[in-house]
């Protein structure tokens, strides 16, 4: 070996590696997603406490390594041939999520999951590739900070749930809109600016680490391909295991409080929700009427029934939490 440095433009192995790591960490998520999907684990088991902060830790590593992958790659000057060609592959594969889990899951299906949103921060993050690097930091920290304290019914169409900036939550089993997420991106378009300035990444491009790391630098380098077939496999498998040990009968009433508690939370606050959702179930489970809420199709008696629980439950819990606003 010459010990010269590498060129400018070669791959940082240490960096597919912690693409490596987020990815193996997001398919993890996954598998206890599938597992809930079919039952082997409590209904919104993934969707709160330590789930819900293991997946948004994993969104928030993946989507800054793509902006530090997009400063690395472009910083020094736009290279149109390789940009074309990966946008469009990765915007041919988020079409092609919500096109199969339109079909799939259409109540649930995605829209604009973090696919899109890689798609969209490919685009909008041109922008900032010239800018000083405090810039597009704070400007990343006030997408941050917006996208989690700011919210209008102005933005509550569907056609602009994409932004972000709704009150009404939509329904999306994998939803990474532009405020926060975007942020993400930006505030690693600024490190990797930083750290470059610092001349931090031509030290660790002068080592590599060790065998150990060599699965991970391979995902790492073919992540695109890791997420579109990762999920086809850990839900095959599920699946499959499903056919030889039957899940558990499922919990009505947690799986009606967890749907309850979906919708609730796009107009209430959490405590107001927790209280009114078990309120109704309760009311549903203590008549015996809760399956009739999973049916296609449900009574009139059933919906009078139904809509007298909630107008209880409701002044119960307003009474309880100081008013649920």
């Amino acid at each position: 070996m010459s010990g010269q440095p590498s060129k400018p433009s070669s791959r940082i192995a240490w960096i597919d590696v912690g693409r490596g790591v987020a990815l193996v960490a997001m398919a993890v998520y996954h598998f206890a997603w599938d597992l809930e999907f079919f039952g082997y684990a409590p209904p919104g088991m993934t969707a709160v406490g330590g789930w819900k902060l293991f997946a948004r830790c994993i969104a928030s590593s993946f989507l800054l390594l793509v902006g530090v992958g997009l400063y690395l790659a472009h910083s020094g000057g736009i290279r149109w041939s390789s940009y074309w060609r990966r946008l469009a592959m990765i915007a041919a594969s988020a079409t092609a999520i919500t096109l199969v889990t339109w079909f799939a899951t259409p109540g649930n299906y995605i829209f604009f999951g973090i696919l899109h949103q890689i798609a969209f921060a490919s685009v909008a993050g041109l922008l900032f590739l010239r800018l000083p690097a405090l810039v597009t930091l704070a400007v990343g920290v006030a997408v941050v900070l917006i996208g989690n304290f700011y919210a209008t019914p102005l933005l509550d169409h569907p056609a602009l749930a994409w932004i972000g900036l709704a009150q009404t939550r939509p329904r999306s089993s994998d939803f990474v809109p532009v405020f926060p997420w975007f942020g993400a991106v930006l505030i690693g378009m600024a490190l990797a600016a930083l750290a470059t300035r610092a001349g931090l990444f031509e030290r660790l491009r002068r080592t590599t680490p060790g065998a150990w790391s060599r699965p991970l630098a391979f995902i790492g380098r073919h992540s695109l391909a890791f997420y579109l077939i990762h999920q086809l496999v850990l839900i095959s498998l599920v699946w499959l295991a499903s056919q030889i040990v039957e899940p558990p009968p499922p919990d009505r009433r947690a799986a009606f409080i967890h749907a309850c508690e979906t919708t609730c939370l796009g107009e209430r606050p959490q405590a107001f929700c927790t209280v009114y959702c078990a309120c109704v179930a309760d009311g549903m489970q203590s008549q015996d009427r809760l399956d009739e809420a999973f049916a296609p199709t449900q009574s009139q008696e059933f919906r009078d029934m139904l809509q007298e629980n909630v107008l209880v439950c409701t002044q119960a819990s307003e009474t309880s939490t100081g008013g649920g606003q």
